[in-house]
């Protein structure tokens, strides 16, 4: 039976992609026994790394990502003109808010976090920049997946969809109804789905107003009290429209200057 050879670069990407925001930092027996290469394998590739620049090493002898790699990473074209777009309105947006206020998009069916401004009295979340989710776990992902193909859609209702917590909605046909009057509205209000102390609103990203919907902006509130934050969050409705009519506009107005 044959067995597909893996490249000098598939190797390179196996080291990288072991490390996430649950694993940031890990020894070298844990990068070959994680990636299935031989000790003196994966010396070899995290050297490499390393003197590139896009592995550092820690005092205790672990290793993480370095800071070339996230430099280069920062500077996505995709989520760097989002996110500079979309930056002074999130500000305003915080600063009417104090609350958490993210940035997201989707990448295939998982929601992807691309900036977050939080204060110190904010809610704790799961959430933060770089981090993904199933895209039909959060209210978040659910507006980006709303607004996605057909397709696509069925493809995430269609397999088996985690239960965060015991109000996550995992009924397919529950979200497929949820999903139909996210279109029909213009923000949606996600009540304890990723975790118990949260509730969100929602609202999607648009380039232009009248255009594809490319991100998604949301507010994050504590759950706590007799309205559960639900009362809270409806009252986020107009600044956050401002705001997402805002960065649609802005990114509508530098597609116009693109062309």
């Amino acid at each position: 039976m044959s067995t597909t050879r893996v490249t000098a670069a598939g190797k390179v990407l196996q080291v990288l992609a072991l490390f996430d925001r649950e694993h940031p930092s890990l020894t070298l027996s844990e990068i070959a026994r994680r990636s299935g290469l031989a000790i003196s394998t994966a010396h070899r590739v995290v050297t490499e790394l390393a003197g590139w620049g896009a592995l550092e090493r820690a005092e205790d002898g672990s290793w993480h990502v370095g800071l070339r790699l996230w430099e280069i990473a920062s500077g996505c074209p995709r989520t760097q003109i989002l996110r500079d777009a979309a930056l002074p309105f999130m500000q305003d947006l915080y600063e009417a808010t104090h609350e958490n206020v993210q940035l997201a998009v989707r990448e295939g069916t998982e929601l992807v976090f691309v900036e977050r401004i939080a204060g110190h009295r904010s809610v704790d979340l799961l959430t933060m920049v770089g981090t993904r989710f199933p895209v039909a776990s959060t209210g978040m992902g659910r507006v980006l997946l709303a607004h996605a193909p057909r397709e696509l859609q069925e493809e995430v209702l269609g397999a088996p969809l985690r239960a965060w917590t015991e109000h996550t909605v995992t009924d397919p046909a529950a979200l497929r109804a949820q999903l139909d009057l996210i279109r029909r509205e213009q923000v949606f209000v996600s009540d304890r789905q990723l975790q118990e102390a949260t509730v969100a609103v929602a609202a999607p990203v648009r380039t232009g107003r009248t255009g594809p919907v490319g991100a998604v902006l949301g507010i994050v509130v504590a759950a706590r009290g007799t309205d559960r934050g639900t009362d809270r969050v409806r009252g986020l409705r107009e600044p956050l429209l401002r705001a997402v009519h805002g960065i649609s506009e802005e990114l509508g107005r530098r597609a116009r200057t693109a062309l």
